[in-house]
């Protein structure tokens, strides 16, 4: 039987935001098994995850959305391969652009040693490379996480991409995005047993979020709530994770959206405090 799954379970297991789900619901290229007609609740098929998966990895390519349906869908291989020529023909063009540049760049820099004195630094990425890496290493982080019978060398991998995805949102992302991505490194600690750094990166997540920035949402502080009281309860110390875990049951009821509060009472319903 085909499992039936959660929009938050569904989000973290394709890679796509929930946010991005809806979007892809309305333009009709990933319709949801079913919708509470009373909640709005949206319940995503298993079997949908590599369609939705598919989704994610041409919306990586960048393809256009508008075209997205043409090469999912279209029964007539040559027209998928055509509309994916098109798109590699865009691209083409924007790297011959970018090149042109580099050679201007690299020009001057001949001509000016004093540039070159300094040690090598990290290559600058344009913002999409930036932004694709930090969305893809949050992705695989939360692919790791959901597994159960991690090896060693991805526990490394865990940590090092939760990391480095945070990096990157550093270099491009808006405030809430680095609060995510703290909350992120904050859930693989505390997956991994290790209370401190899960206390620590969950503090700098709200520390963030109450600096206040764009993309800000309502759900991000209750999350962040449920980190800590996740983070204190690695740690062993169980008063504070009930206050966290307090405050978070507080603030869910702040949240306008059914699903976005749903997503949340499901991290709480887990905290290892019995």
């Amino acid at each position: 039987m085909d499992e039936v799954l959660s929009i938050g379970r569904f989000a973290r297991l394709s890679g796509l935001s929930i946010g991005a789900l809806r979007h892809y619901d309305e333009l009709g290229l990933l319709v949801p098994a079913e919708v509470d007609r009373w909640t709005g609740y949206r319940r995503y098929r298993r079997a949908k995850l590599d369609r939705a998966r598919s989704i994610a990895r041409l919306r990586e390519l960048e393809l256009p959305l508008d075209e997205m349906a043409s090469v999912l869908d279209s029964p007539d291989e040559l027209a998928r391969l055509a509309a994916l020529d098109r798109h590699r023909q865009r691209i083409e063009a924007r790297v011959a652009r970018g090149q042109h540049v580099l050679h201007h760049i690299r020009g001057l820099i001949d001509r000016k040693e004093p540039l070159m004195s300094r040690p090598p630094m990290p290559p600058e990425l344009d913002p999409t490379t930036e932004r694709q890496l930090a969305a893809g290493l949050y992705n695989e982080t939360w692919t790791l996480l959901e597994r159960d019978d991690r090896t060693a060398e991805e526990v490394d991998r865990m940590i090092h991409a939760a990391h480095a995805s945070r990096l990157h949102w550093d270099a491009i992302g808006l405030p809430a995005n680095r609060a995510r991505g703290e909350w992120l490194c904050s859930r693989v600690y505390a997956s991994l047993g290790r209370g401190e750094p899960a206390i620590w990166h969950a503090h700098r997540a709200l520390a963030i979020l109450e600096a206040g920035g764009e993309g800000i949402e309502d759900w991000d502080l209750p999350a962040v709530y449920e980190a800590l009281a996740r983070a204190h309860a690695v740690a062993g110390s169980r008063e504070e994770a009930e206050a966290w875990r307090a405050r978070a049951r507080e603030a869910v009821a702040a949240i306008a959206d059914a699903e976005d509060r749903e997503l949340i009472e499901g991290d709480l319903a887990t905290l290892p405090l019995g």
